[in-house]
């Protein structure tokens, strides 16, 4: 932290303390930057998160866990699946539920997507912040076709709560399987384009290489993952190491980079986006057919089947109210349940009281709050401009570390 001491150790001439935000738009408020500067050269950075804190592990401790659900979508606001998901696992694991197979196509369908929408908006406002404008309007076009998937599935184009504990919410609407498809074979050649007009700029690559530079052990030390470890050439992906869904039948590559730079994140991206429509043609070639949600009578009370009409009672309507109003229970346990979200490792703890309706405590383990707290090494010595690439290669939207 910086303490009034610190100005009075520097020359005011050329040392002084600098404010960096919270002013960037898709912060939200999150993070303010206090640099300290000689000249242009970054000497310090103390980092201040959670200017909006919304209090989410509190309030889900006073909340039955269908209701608690929706704040996973708002954690990141980028990334809103991924995060709902990680929390219906690890509900599902503390109750020992096996989902049925075709929502777990439908799942990892979904999850790629995610993956792409977060990655588009990541490196667009990347390119944005470093000055080609460009790729942020085509990439937008292409979320836009996204988030209308969301929307069909949903009613939603962003807080979908659509993955939910025990399966998900609704089936694939008629034609939806078709218009997935259409987009990934239309969307390789934007993800060409896009590489083609950044990796091959001049200024780009400037401002990119041999900057930001991490080592593996660094990135070990300081708890980084996804991405900004992968940049260090170690082979670490939660889908792979720790397979969950169907990740364990799927064919899919994890890319790695080699120096550990700002170039090596912005190539890693673009070819996780290239994996991700791997996996979902294969998902799309493999789905079977069959329910969505599990029968467990904890977690679903309306049946499976289609033709329900004739077995409604006033007992079913009942218990589907008491289901809404009191939730499901679960045994008092403890469960970490972790997946690989576009940023990285995203985890969530609960330990369960012996009401068993409610999580005793929740924690959340955001992968941005370990990639931010290791700025001030990563910068250091390094031009104020800098800091700029390193923080859009970090991934410049972090909602999930104000919780």
């Amino acid at each position: 932290m910086i303490t009034t001491s610190d100005f009075n150790n520097y020359d005011n001439s050329s040392n002084y303390f600098f404010n960096f935000g919270p002013q960037h738009p898709s912060a939200h408020g999150v993070l303010r930057l206090i640099l300290g500067l000689s000249g242009e050269y970054i000497q310090s950075v103390d980092t201040h998160i959670g200017l909006l804190h919304r209090g989410t592990e509190k309030l889900i401790e006073f909340k039955s866990y269908l209701q608690s659900l929706p704040y996973f979508d708002r954690l990141d606001y980028v990334s809103m699946m991924s995060q709902e998901h990680a929390f219906s696992i690890s509900l599902e694991s503390l109750g020992n539920i096996n989902i049925p197979l075709r929502s777990k196509f439908i799942r990892v369908i979904f999850l790629e997507l995610t993956r792409i929408l977060n990655h588009l908006m990541s490196l667009t406002t990347h390119a944005l912040d470093v000055g080609s404008l460009t790729p942020f309007l085509w990439a937008f076009e292409e979320r836009e076709k996204i988030m209308e998937f969301y929307e069909r599935v949903s009613g939603a184009r962003m807080h979908a709560a659509y993955i939910r504990p025990g399966g998900i919410s609704h089936d694939f609407p008629i034609g939806l399987l078709d218009d997935i498809f259409e987009f990934c074979k239309a969307f390789v050649s934007r993800i060409n384009e896009l590489e083609e007009i950044l990796s091959l700029n001049r200024i780009w690559k400037q401002r990119l290489i041999n900057v930001g530079i991490i080592s593996r052990d660094f990135a070990n030390s300081y708890g980084c993952t996804g991405i900004l470890l992968r940049s260090t050439g170690y082979e670490w992906d939660l889908r792979k190491t720790n397979p969950y869904e169907i990740y364990n039948i799927i064919n899919f590559k994890v890319p790695i980079g080699r120096y550990g730079d700002c170039y090596d994140r912005f190539i890693l991206r673009i070819e996780e986006m290239r994996q991700s429509i791997h996996i979902i043609l294969q998902c799309l070639s493999l789905i079977p057919s069959g329910p969505i949600r599990t029968d467990d009578i904890r977690f679903t009370i309306l049946p499976n089947s289609k033709d329900i009409s004739t077995r409604i009672t006033m007992q079913l309507i009942i218990d589907h109210f008491k289901f809404y109003v009191d939730g499901f229970k679960l045994l008092p346990i403890n469960s970490y349940t972790c997946v690989e979200t576009p940023k990285g490792e995203f985890g969530v703890y609960l330990a369960i009281s012996d009401i068993g309706c409610r999580a005793h405590r929740c924690k959340i383990r955001a992968p941005g709050y370990f990639h931010l707290q290791s700025l001030d090494n990563i910068v250091y010595g390094r031009l104020l401009s800098d800091l700029v690439t390193v923080l859009g290669s970090i991934d410049i939207v972090f909602g999930e570390i104000d919780r």
